[in-house]
């Protein structure tokens, strides 16, 4: 399919940049976009007018982005976490989730229209990244976007909430009736896991900072541990069939393996892929993650009984389909405690650096 690109440095309402011509779709060839040029503080990240817009693959959507959220994952990034996989590529854009309307697609994408609203999130290494007026993603990193939620709303949900069904689903494979313990369930990815294994069946116990714990019960956790003021170990009395670790430090690996049933699944978002390969470059990194992460899976087999996983999100287009159903079914969200305009998107990373915002952040595009 031919592509026809038009000129444009500021971002123009849909109805202007996204026409069907016979078999000729039309979008911008340039818009604004956040960069990161370096590793840094927020001061490195640049707003500028006249990012180019690549042509897109057969599979490809363009997105006129409304709201995209902060992930940890950004903000890491932004100050050298991957620096060995990302430094030789910079500037980039950083961002993984979004929500908007689709501009344009390629010529093989069959379930999404242009105009139609979606929701989505990019995988962990991607390169161009959602801070951007119009960002692009593949086919199966996009779903038609809950009518019961707002851009905002939307925007926070599609990462945190595939992170945790990676886990859940696709490792552990909870089953109805399972138990599950969710080891820092106040940040996005533990509270979508507690939503996810409640609207599955499972009895979910949580730690948490006493500020979420009334927030966890409401979503269904049956008991939740203020780690800030009690005793894990003294006051969880049960096995679990599953751990998922949001922490990922030696105590709450520790903590966790020992609270699992024989045959039960420990995961961690804490993966060593990055980090070991920051410290001694890809060639030996690489390698050493994988060694890393072997002898644990042996180590944990032998003397728990259990099996042993990192986590990192990835495309999953049955996943983010069921989580756009249990949203609809008002089953799943992620509280949004602050938005600002991505033209202070500075502000935005200094404030969650500071930790002065705990809960989701978003960017709204206008």
């Amino acid at each position: 399919m031919a592509v026809l690109k038009l000129q444009s440095l500021k971002p123009r309402p849909i109805s202007e940049l996204s026409m069907k011509v016979g078999s000729i779709r039309c979008y911008v060839s340039s818009c604004r976009a956040v960069l990161l040029p370096r590793f840094g503080g927020p001061e490195v990240l640049q707003l500028r007018p006249d990012v180019p817009v690549p042509d897109l693959k057969p599979n490809e959507v363009l997105v006129r982005a409304r709201a995209v959220s902060i992930n940890p994952l950004d903000t890491r990034m932004r100050s050298g976490y991957g620096r060995s996989i990302f430094e030789p590529l910079l500037p980039l854009i950083l961002g993984r989730d979004v929500s908007g309307e689709v501009a344009a697609v390629g010529a093989s994408v069959k379930s999404l229209t242009v105009g139609q609203e979606v929701f989505g999130a990019l995988h962990p290494t991607a390169l161009r990244g959602t801070y951007t007026d119009y960002a692009i993603l593949t086919e199966d990193e996009l779903s038609p976007k809950p009518a019961s939620l707002t851009h905002v709303e939307a925007s926070a949900i599609p990462f945190a909430a595939l992170t945790a069904w990676r886990a859940l689903k696709s490792t552990a494979r909870i089953t109805e009736g399972q138990r599950l313990l969710v080891i820092g369930g106040g940040g996005a990815v533990g509270f979508s896991a507690i939503q996810i294994a409640v609207a599955a069946g499972c009895h979910v116990t949580t730690t948490c900072g006493n500020q979420s714990i009334n927030r966890l019960i409401a979503a269904g956790a049956e008991q939740a541990v203020d780690y800030t003021s009690e005793d894990i170990e003294s006051v969880i009395k049960e096995k679990f069939d599953a751990v998922l670790d949001t922490i990922g430090v030696p105590e709450t690996e520790r903590i966790g393996i020992n609270l699992l049933n024989r045959g039960g699944h420990y995961m961690t978002l804490q993966g060593e892929a990055a980090a070991l390969s920051d410290r001694y470059g890809l060639p030996i990194g690489l390698p050493a993650a994988t060694a890393v992460l072997f002898k644990k899976r042996i180590r944990y087999k032998f003397s728990h009984g259990i099996e042993y996983s990192w986590i990192y999100m990835r495309a999953d287009s049955e996943g983010l389909h069921e989580i756009r159903r249990l949203s609809e079914a008002g089953k799943l969200s992620i509280p949004v405690e602050k938005t600002f305009s991505v033209t202070q998107v500075r502000e935005a990373h200094e404030a969650k650096d500071k930790k002065q915002i705990l809960g989701k952040v978003v960017l709204e595009l206008d």
